[in-house]
Formats: structure tokens, sequence, C-alpha cells
């Protein structure tokens, strides 16, 4: 299980304490817990990253946590060490990729599924899934355009929304995972018929409705058994006549989520105020003004509305309400014969509905997305259209002021929660359909070649090393002389200890020629064709394991039939053309873009990875082929950590080996296309060119490569 964002841990959930930390927390949690019960299932790890920031507790910084019966939350350290939104995430996700593929090393055995949620760990997900060959199943929880739609009919402008929220970026991963998941889990049908097909690499036989559970040793209705005074305390303190019912809104201080809409409509009407008190819980605080600027504005337009609306006495907005403390605060709103009321524009699937059902609280939610489900199936609430104000307020008066009516939802509440919304009734459709994903899933390529790597034929030298130059060749080895011989020598000098490799986009003949010409010694490894080929040594042997993982979806017959149509391309000479490689000349803007590609080419049910490089060399791999992929795998075969492999490179084509963990320089004669790198942890930008801005990195990096290499 993969989830990044957010805050994780198994017990005592900060849910609301920021905008990444909700219903998606929740669900990942619990599922690992439950799964681990299944006798199906052995082991759960659920993957996130290590937080070390003083303003988060120290749980988050803890390396494993062991959640019982076999299931543990494994945090790897990923950018820096301070909490960072999701969207700030991005440009540090392949440094988790790589952490996870050492620790993966480490154990006696790789799991047999990858499941990620949210397009962050989708991209983790499917990246692990490429190298190691693990099917990947994937819940998306929230979709980039759903949200970037919402945002717009809010009246944002576009170049804002990008800005905040990294949209483009997110929507193009999602389109990859969607692509690439053999399985894609979601909690409505709605979100399958109205948000996923929206989406180019939509495919409707590859998705399952599975709602998630409820955990009902938590949640249940009021009994004889006393409210705790501590739950009421923190409620009824607000209140003028605390016995009067509730409305309650549980959710985070997010826009999205209408608290200001739900004020409105409590606030313009004098009957619903005469009728209920109103229950704001929306996450804890201490100082408004040291919440994040979207979380302050929300809860001071709150207390503004509050205030403008009169409703002091009326209206409870706890400071902080312990995660515990939250299945009584449902009791006590049963207890009073209040409603919960979810007032969101639109709802992906509403988890606060389910804890409401299972607790005898009868729920009013927007007609969209899951609660469409919940209540068509529990029957225990009413639909509204919560960007009318108007109807928010009549809709809660109609649902408070018939008492049988009432009790006739709680009741249908939890029978619905029992029949559809168990733990144990989603695990057991999960289970179903996973096995369908491994049975189906025969033609995978079997993984173990990656742990027992045969490494005897490899030069002994790869057994033992402790660290790995690998770079470029043109413009980037090559171009400065001098530099090259102090290159040389350096590497020389370290005999043993360190692995020298090239990554190029050269065929290996090409290479091999290009080396002897320079005088160059054959190097322990080669990564050739764009990272298609590996060889080993002076013999130059090749590594087979890598052709086979590779092959998987390659049809390169097929992929060039279908951009022979397309002007502005033109294949390479043949002697650049290799069994996982296509080579084009293409330059911009005489050609459809990278993106416009990939979409053409999904819709015939073709697979491959676009390079673009040097504004002009366009070079088609398989999906799972690139310098990065290959680099990441020599790392894993041979059990040496990314973090002591150096990489050098100078255009686009390097992207993928430089981002992540490595050690990685970009040399100072770099095209622009690798200037989206700058301001990436552990990546150095050298202002030298060629070989002497290699041996500048490498300066840079000293401190690193003291330990291993002296």
């Amino acid at each position: 299980m993969i989830s990044m964002h957010g805050l994780i841990r198994g017990n005592n959930l900060e849910l609301g304490k920021d905008a990444d930390t909700g219903g998606q927390t929740t669900y990942v949690v619990e599922l690992t817990k439950h799964l681990v019960r299944n006798k199906n299932v052995e082991k759960v790890d659920l993957l996130t990253r290590l937080i070390e920031d003083d303003d988060v507790c120290l749980d988050y910084s803890e390396a494993e946590e062991d959640l019982g019966h076999g299931a543990r939350i494994i945090r790897l350290s990923c950018g820096p060490k301070r909490y960072l939104r999701k969207e700030l995430l991005w440009p540090h996700l392949n440094q988790i990729v790589d952490k996870c593929l050492h620790y993966l090393k480490q154990q006696n055995r790789l799991p047999n599924l990858i499941h990620s949620h949210y397009a962050d760990a989708g991209y983790v997900g499917q990246q692990l899934s490429l190298l190691l060959g693990i099917p990947q199943i994937h819940t998306g929880h929230s979709l980039g355009i759903s949200k970037r739609q919402r945002l717009l009919a809010s009246g944002r402008k576009i170049h804002t929304i990008e800005k905040q929220f990294n949209l483009q970026h997110r929507i193009a991963v999602e389109e990859d995972v969607i692509q690439h998941a053999s399985l894609i889990i979601t909690s409505t049908r709605q979100e399958i018929d109205e948000q996923y097909k929206q989406y180019t690499n939509f495919h409707q036989a590859r998705f399952s409705v599975i709602p998630p559970g409820i955990n009902t040793s938590k949640f249940s209705p009021p009994s004889r058994k006393k409210i705790t005074s501590e739950s009421q305390q923190h409620v009824d303190k607000y209140l003028d006549d605390p016995e009067k019912p509730l409305i309650l809104n549980i959710c985070r201080a997010e826009l999205r989520k209408n608290i200001s809409g739900l004020i409105a409509a409590y606030g313009s009407n004098s009957k619903l105020q005469e009728m209920a008190n109103l229950l704001i819980i929306a996450g804890p605080r201490e100082n408004i003004r040291a919440l994040e600027d979207a979380q302050k504005k929300v809860m001071t337009d709150l207390l503004l509305d509050i205030d403008l609306y009169d409703l002091w006495g009326k209206v409870a907005v706890p400071k902080s309400i312990a995660q515990d403390c939250i299945p009584e605060i449902y009791r006590l709103v049963a207890k009073r014969k209040g409603v919960l009321i979810n007032s969101a524009f639109t709802e992906p699937f509403g988890l606060t509905l389910i804890e409401a059902a299972a607790s005898g609280l009868p729920i009013a939610a927007p007609d969209d997305g899951g609660p469409r489900d919940i209540v068509g199936n529990c029957r225990n609430g009413v639909l509204v259209n919560t960007l009318n104000q108007c109807e928010i307020a009549s809709t809660l008066i109609y649902m408070l002021e018939d008492s049988s009516r009432w009790r006739q939802w709680a009741k249908n509440g939890l029978t619905g929660v029992k029949r559809y919304y168990s733990w144990d009734s989603h695990v057991k459709k999960y289970i179903k359909e996973i096995q369908g994903v491994l049975n189906r899933d025969k033609k995978k390529i079997r993984r173990q070649y990656v742990i027992n790597a045969n490494i005897e034929n490899v030069s002994p030298n790869l057994t033992r090393v402790k660290a790995a130059l690998i770079s470029d060749i043109d413009n980037t080895l090559l171009g400065d002389k001098s530099a090259l011989i102090q290159l040389e020598n350096w590497i020389a000098e370290r005999k043993g200890k360190l692995a020298f490799g090239v990554a190029t986009g050269r065929t290996i003949s090409s290479t091999i020629d290009i080396l002897k010409r320079n005088q160059l010694p054959i190097p322990d490894l080669m990564i050739t064709s764009v990272g298609t080929e590996i060889y080993y040594g002076s013999n130059q042997l090749r590594d087979e394991g890598w052709s086979t993982h590779i092959k998987h979806l390659w049809r390169r017959d097929a992929i060039a039939e279908a951009l022979a149509q397309f002007p502005g391309m033109k294949l390479q000479p043949a002697n650049t053309q290799r069994e996982f490689k296509l080579s084009y000349f293409a330059k911009p803007d005489a050609f459809p873009s990278i993106a416009e590609l990939y979409s053409y080419l999904h819709t015939l049910k073709l697979h491959c990875n676009l390079v673009y490089s040097h504004d002009e060399l366009l070079d088609v791999l398989p999906v799972r082929a690139s310098k990065g992929h290959a680099i990441r795998y020599l790392a894993y075969k041979w059990d040496l950590p990314l973090d002591k492999f150096i990489v050098a490179g100078d255009s686009g084509n390097d992207i993928e080996m430089l981002a992540g963990d490595t050690l990685a320089i970009v040399v100072g004669n770099h095209s622009p296309e690798l200037e989206v790198l700058k301001n990436q942890a552990r990546i150095y930008f050298a202002e030298k060119s060629y070989a002497a801005g290699i041996l500048e990195g490498i300066a840079n990096y000293h401190n690193e490569l003291q330990p291993a290499l002296n």
C-alpha cells in the first residue's frame, strides 16, 4: 500500500489537521489493518513519507510502526525533512521510488501486489510496478480533471489554479496510471461514469466499485450508556440552549467543503435556528493565524460569518476534538435527534456519511458523487443541491420536523451500513478482485530474475564496488580532453571501489567506436540505445534479464506503422534503430506534441515511452525502458544504494537518471530542457562544461562519497 501525503499513523489519526489528512488517511490505515486479518493475506506494508518536523508529532518520524497481525507502516524520507502539502511533493517522488527499491531489496521477498492511493502515490506505484514487474492497483480518491472543473466553476483563473495545484502535471500522471494499472478501485459508480470517463485512457474493464468499510466497533448508535462529559462539554459550552437538536458538519477547513454556504443557509433562516443548533468540526486549531493560508481564510470567514448573522450561542465550533471523541459526537447528535450534513460542493465518497449512518444519524449530502450511492443503498437521508443555500435550509427543516421519519432513517442507516459498508464485505470483494488480477496476469514478467540475478558472468569488480559513476558520452564525458584525462585518473585511483559506466543514446557498436577513438578504456558497464540495452565489460556481455524485462507490452512494428502517418517525423538511419528502440528526427512545431502522440497510441492500445531531446531527436522505447530505469534495475541487482550512484548528463534523455536519489550532475553546457531540474534536491548544476563539470560535481559530493571511496 502506498499513500504519500498527509499525516499517517496507526491510531489517533489527526483528521482535519490540514487539507491533506482526511478520509483517504482513514481508508488506507483501516484497509491495511483489515486486509491482513484475511486468511489469504500474509503481510501488508503501508508505505508513506517520513517527516521530521517540530510542528508535527514525533510519531511521523518513526521509520517503522507495527500495526499487528503482519501489518506495518513503513516511512521513507523523501525531499525536505519538513512537512509538505501534497502539491509540493512531485519533484521528490523519484527519490521515494529509489529508497523503496533499496528497502525492498533488504526484504526476503517482494510483494505480490502494489496498491497506490491518489495521483502522487500512483506515480510511485507505477514506477515500482514497471521496474519490478509487480501488478499495480490504484485508488484515485479524487481526480485532477474534476478538481479543475470545480475550481473554474467557482471563478478561479486557470493560471492561478495551475500555480497552486500543479494540476496539469497531476492529470498527466493520472492518465499514465489509468493506462498502466491492472485494476482501479472506486467507491462509487459515479466516479467511473462521470469522472474517470473524462480521461483519454479510460477503459471500463479495469474498474471495480468496492465501497469502503466502517469500523462498527467504534461507531454505534446511542444507548443507555451516558455520553462522556468531556465530549459533551466541548460542544455545549458554546450554546445557549444545548438540548436542542444539533446539525452536525464534520470536514476539513477547505473552500470546497462549502462551510460558508452552510452558515449562510442557517443564518438566513430563523425557523431553522429555532429548531436546532449548528455544530461545525473543521479540524483542530490552536491559533488561526498559524494555519496554512487556505485554512486560515476558511476559518476566518467562518467566524466572520457567525458574527455577520449574529449566531453566537447557536453555533459551536470547537477548537480541538480528539479523533477518538468523534464517535461520541455522532452519538450525542443522534441522541438529540439531530442530523449530519455534508455541505461540500462535490463529494467523491464521504466517509463521514457512513460513520453517521453507523451511529444512527440521518444524513443530508450533495447530489453528486458518492452520496448518491450511499443514500441509495442506505435510504437514510436526503440529497441536496449544496450550491443552493435556500435548498440546504429547507432540506434541514424537512429532516428535523418529523420524528417518525427521523427514526425510520436512523434505522435504515444502521441496516444499510451492515449490508453494504462493513470492512468484512469490503475485504471479501477486494480479495476476489485482486485474485482475478493475479490470475489474469499469467504473462507478466517474473521478477525473480531481479532478486536472484545471475551476476557470476559480470565483471567481479561490479560485485564488490561501493559506488558507481555513470555518465552520458556526447557533450558530457567528451568535449574537454584535458579534463577528461583528469577524470580518467580519478577513476583509475579508485579501481575496485568504483564502477565506471556510460549511459548513452548510441548503439553498442557506436559506443565502443567513440570510446576507442577517444582512447578511453571500455567501461565496466554500458547502458546504450537510450536505456534499452545493458552490456558489461570489454567482452560486451549483454544483460538478458533487462531485455526480458522491457519486452513487456512492446509492439515495435505496430508502433512504427502507427507513427508513419504523422508529418514532421523522419526515421533516423537504419544503424540507429534497435530491437527496443525506434528513433526519429522531429523538429519542434513540425510534429504533434508528445502528449498528442501518447494519446493517439493509447487509443490503439500501444504502449511506449517517448523521449524527446536536443529539440530534434525522438526515441520511442518500451514502457519499462529508459536510462533512469536501467540504473535503478542495476542498483537493485547489485544491491548498491542509489545514493552511491554519481550520474552525469546534459540533455532531455538524461532526466530520469538525474532525478531521484542519485548524486546527479548537470554539466554547464546542458540543454535548456534540463532547466526544469533546477532547485531539486541532489541535482548539482555545474558551472564548468563536459568532463570538467563532472569533476566539479564530484567535488560537490565529496562528503557523500568519502566513506565509500577512501
